[in-house]
């Protein structure tokens, strides 16, 4: 049984309109947080960024780009961690100016935040650093908005504290991101009864693409389950979820980072669309 809850985010509106660059606010439209896992260089950003830009404003979806600086929580020590901090927080910047849209960005430690923020619009917290007290406060004394990831071990009541840290840091500004809850050694689900939960607290996003991967797997790489990314991002919708995050490349197969559960670029456009359409839908309720 699917859950449906219809009450009203007020958080999400409040905060969406601070973010510079933001458009389609008044859509009424689920907002997104989109772009590939890792910067891995210029070209591939501008060109994902250009792509997802065309779609979300045909169907007038408020959008960010993401995409991580560096990657910090790897398997591996020989996984790709990042071209560089300074090298890809500039090319976070000339995503956004070129194409005029906000970014966003995760940090891993305290120091991270005053330097990312220089460069993009919103700060995520990764969910392996959730309760990490100093993170969070640093996150939140830059003024940003703070996209706090649920960690796979916790409870959606226990994100209350996270949402509390911002702000008694003195910003109000926080997201929580669902991004599935550890199910067994190798496994995610998702468990929509935490949305309506989460949403009392902040606005909510589902984060689609982490949550159908397949960690801890023997080779020291993460698998995934992309062929499930429309069924899990149907049913946040439905169960009125305030954004979406999805992962997004022209080439998952050879992405440096989380290829396994990315979604192909070409295919984000009918998705979006099916999602757009149950998002009215829902609505009209």
């Amino acid at each position: 049984m699917i859950i449906v809850s219809l009450q009203p985010n007020n958080y999400k509106s409040e905060t969406l309109i601070t973010i510079p660059k933001l458009k389609h606010t008044e859509s009424n439209n689920f907002f997104l947080l989109c772009g590939p896992c890792a910067i891995e260089g210029e070209e591939m950003a501008l060109r994902i960024a250009e792509k997802v830009i065309k779609i979300t404003d045909k169907l007038e979806i408020p959008y960010i780009f993401k995409g991580s600086f560096k990657k910090a929580n790897r398997s591996r020590i020989d996984s790709f961690t990042g071209i560089g901090n300074e090298k890809a927080l500039k090319i976070l910047r000339k995503v956004s100016e070129t194409f005029d849209v906000p970014t966003v960005t995760d940090i891993h430690e305290a120091s991270d935040a005053a330097m990312a923020a220089e460069y993009v619009d919103v700060l995520q917290i990764p969910a392996f650093l959730v309760r990490q007290t100093d993170l969070v406060v640093a996150a939140a004394e830059t003024g940003k908005v703070v996209n706090l990831k649920k960690g796979q071990f916790m409870s959606p009541e226990a994100m209350k504290h996270a949402v509390q840290k911002v702000k008694d840091a003195g910003n109000e500004k926080a997201w929580i991101t669902d991004r599935g809850t550890m199910f067994g050694y190798q496994d995610m689900i998702v468990d929509f009864r935490g949305i309506p939960t989460m949403r009392k607290y902040a606005p909510t996003v589902l984060d689609v693409t982490h949550s159908l991967q397949q960690p801890n797997q023997s080779i020291g790489v993460t698998g995934g389950r992309p062929d499930m990314i429309e069924t899990i991002a149907r049913a946040g919708i439905v169960n009125n979820v305030d954004g979406l995050f999805i992962e997004t490349h022209f080439d998952p197969a050879n992405a440096k980072s989380d290829g396994a559960n990315m979604l192909h670029l070409d295919n984000l456009e009918g998705l979006l669309t099916n999602l757009v359409a149950i998002r009215k839908t829902i609505n009209s309720f």
